[in-house]
């Protein structure tokens, strides 16, 4: 039996015994009973009950008309101070201003994210009404950290700046810079600051994320953005005072740009090549001196900054900001009276700045790589000119992926010839195009022609100085590339070697200037130091006849008649070079030059054409070499397999022990030496080994150190940093 039933036994009880008080009045009330909540009687209760009072249920009609609500009367704000603002009375529109201004008052109570997509709703319907007495309101919001709040209001600010700048497209700049400034190591930090409601911690990943989704936005709506983004980039890259993680960050956003922004492909590589020139030209000193140097954090634990918490990242900017301004300019001979903590400031800051040009260069080669990874076969177009692309031509859309490797070799080149070319003092950057050429042949065989066009036939844009370094360039590269072969090497051989003769024509004639030899000077150091590297490959393929002769190609006799001539480069190339050459041009029977380096040690000014006898003559040609050995840990990763290292190629000691005396013996070859044999000059390879005095190994100076000589620092030849 039900215990809730009226027949229940539970609900039967006794009578009251005892007397009944008349005083107690009782009056009839209704019974309350567990009837009521039973299951059987809950549907059928009635709706006058006391104990139950009837409320209004919020069904999503009702909810909906709340917000509709809120949304009019935001709207009518909105409408009432715009509409006031152009009458003379601010304070409504202040006070609208204020509401995307958090940090504008500290007592202020921070405003929820969701107040704020309201007010940027009913903003949205009066953007064709702003004027510009209506900027401060635009900027407040462009000002407002949107990049770090809850996703529903990113998406809604993202379509609010697309509405605005369709409506208004002059707030376009205003909009990109500050996109530019979030692309920054420093964004996001103002939104810790301001500590907005709906604002979480977030890694600079997804900040970054959401900047781009926004710049990709308004490129769909605006196709002539490119223009005005790219002078914003300059604007905001980091100082190269600023640590390595501000420009990684940067650099990392900039080469994003490029993938989903081809028009400025050509203008961020450039920018980042020329950033990196700028603290390329601030390493002027072997880093084989800075091992000594305890290693920093970021160098023991390598991070991603853009796996950082925002807000939640150490102090790292500030030993680059002690270190003082004055030490831009390394390269001076300054005296050293200072002390030992000037000199470990030097060296901290050569150290600090090395990783900072490492990082750099090895995101500019992970993101060529990851161009030349995705390509299966690389086939790449002829290209018989060094004429700038068109439009069409630089846009990837319009060719097949294999294409885009040339296409991106042409902005490169044209990068080099405006910038790193003109650099004296750089020493890693130009190996991005030194990889690049690796990738191709006819990459190799482009950046050759350049060189030559610009060294050898006087290009009508290059200066004196400028056809030297690209001799030097020429020289560097064909000693050093791996991927240069034994056609490559003869080839460019035979065109330096054809200039010298016809500049020794000109001079023996009259017709070439005294005071314009230094291209002369730096094209025979050319090829001295590719005799040094790749004297195997000039040589001519033996015929049976001429097996145990060595057979070198007919252009290399030029050589003889350029080391005895009146312009004596012996004296004036590097004598690194020169020592050098001497000791393998001796080794391998190729030509003898010691008489005249013997004679130009004791003559107090050596005779050279066109200079007066007694005078001083050219000084010293102190012309640098491009692509001494890679020093940098990281990005050379990407130089090792196609680098031609200096003990690959030296020749054995066994070759210079012989006897001091034979060499006053040997008399030095003449004119006519050359002309013996067939297709060249042929000397037997049992000819007597010459030796030299010097204690110096033949691999002491390319192994062991570099060959840019420490004081073409102070040359005359030096190019200014562009």
């Amino acid at each position: 039996m039900d215990p809730h039933s009226r027949l229940s036994q539970f609900n039967q009880r006794a009578p009251k015994t005892g007397p009944f008080s008349p005083s107690v009045r009782f009056e009839p009330t209704q019974k309350v009973t567990l009837d009521k909540y039973t299951k059987a009687s809950s549907s059928s209760m009635p709706s006058d009950s006391p104990l139950f009072t009837s409320r209004p249920i919020a069904t999503n009609s009702r909810v909906k008309q709340d917000e509709q609500f809120k949304k009019d009367m935001f709207l009518a704000y909105v409408n009432k101070a715009i509409r006031e603002k152009l009458n003379g009375h601010s304070k409504d529109f202040d006070d609208l201003v204020d509401q995307f201004s958090p940090n504008k008052s500290t007592l202020a109570p921070t405003v929820p994210s969701l107040q704020l997509r309201i007010w940027l709703s009913a903003l949205s319907h009066v953007l064709s009404r702003l004027e510009r007495r209506h900027a401060p309101l635009v900027e407040a919001i462009v000002r407002l950290p949107w990049s770090t709040m809850d996703a529903v209001f990113v998406k809604s600010y993202i379509v609010f700046i697309g509405m605005l700048i369709s409506a208004r497209p002059e707030y376009l700049s205003l909009v990109l810079n500050r996109i530019a400034m979030g692309f920054t190591y420093q964004s996001g930090l103002l939104a810790v600051a301001s500590n907005l409601e709906g604002s979480t911690p977030l890694t600079r990943r997804v900040v970054y994320d959401r900047q781009h989704a926004l710049l990709e936005h308004l490129l769909n709506l605006v196709p002539t953005l490119p223009s005005s983004l790219a002078p914003l980039l300059v604007r905001n890259f980091p100082h190269k005072r600023q640590p390595q993680a501000a420009h990684v960050a940067y650099i990392r956003n900039l080469l994003r740009v490029t993938k989903y922004c081809s028009e400025l492909s050509e203008r961020v590589l450039g920018l980042i090549v020329d950033r990196a020139l700028m603290v390329d030209v601030e390493i002027q000193v072997e880093l084989e001196e800075l091992e000594d140097a305890e290693p920093t954090d970021s160098e023991l634990f390598e991070f991603d900054p853009f796996d950082t918490i925002v807000g939640q990242e150490g102090d790292s900017s500030d030993e680059e900001e002690d270190i003082d301004d004055g030490l831009s300019d390394l390269s001076s001979d300054a005296s050293s009276d200072g002390g030992a903590e000037d000199t470990l400031t030097d060296t901290r800051h050569i150290h600090d700045m090395a990783s900072k040009l490492d990082a750099i260069l090895r995101l500019v080669f992970d993101h060529f790589n990851k161009l030349h990874s995705s390509i299966p076969t690389v086939l790449v177009p002829s290209s018989p000119s060094l004429h700038p692309l068109t439009a069409h031509d630089r846009d990837p859309q319009s060719h097949e992926p294999h294409t885009l490797l040339a296409i991106q070799f042409h902005t490169l080149l044209a990068i080099f010839d405006r910038s790193i070319l003109r650099t004296f003092k750089s020493r890693y950057t130009q190996f991005l195009l030194f990889w690049y050429a690796s990738l191709h042949p006819e990459f190799s065989d482009l950046f050759l022609g350049l060189l030559v066009d610009k060294a050898l036939f006087g290009s009508a844009s290059a200066s004196g100085v400028e056809r030297a370094a690209a001799s030097s360039y020429i020289g560097s590269f064909v000693s050093r590339a791996q991927f240069i072969d034994r056609e490559g090497a003869q080839r460019a051989v035979k065109v330096l070697c054809a200039f010298l003769e016809a500049h020794l024509d000109a001079v023996e004639a009259g017709n070439a200037a005294s005071n314009n030899h230094s291209v002369f000077y730096a094209a025979v150091q050319s090829v001295f130091l590719v005799f040094c590297f790749r004297w195997r490959d000039l040589q001519e393929e033996p015929d049976e006849q001429e097996v145990g002769r060595k057979t070198w190609i007919s252009e290399l006799g030029v050589v003889q008649r350029v080391i005895t001539s009146d312009l004596n480069p012996l004296k004036v190339c590097s004598q690194n070079v020169v020592h050098q050459f001497a000791r393998i041009a001796r080794a391998t029977d190729f030509t003898y030059c010691f008489s005249i380096l013997e004679a130009n040690k004791r003559a107090l000014y050596p005779v050279f054409a066109g200079v007066a006898p007694g005078s001083a003559g050219p000084q010293e040609l102190h012309t640098f070499f491009p692509f001494d050995p890679f020093k940098l840990p990281r990005s050379g990763e990407y130089i090792q397999s196609v680098y031609r290292e200096w003990a690959t190629v030296a020749i054995g000691d066994e070759d210079e022990e012989e006897d001091e005396d034979e060499d006053e013996l040997i008399e030095c070859p003449t004119v006519d030496d050359w002309e013996h044999g067939r297709g060249g000059s042929c000397i037997p390879i049992t000819a007597s080994k010459r030796g030299e005095s010097d204690d110096d190994g033949l691999g002491a100076s390319f192994g062991g150190m570099s060959i840019s000589p420490a004081q073409s620092r102070k040359a005359a030849m030096a190019i200014s940093t562009s």
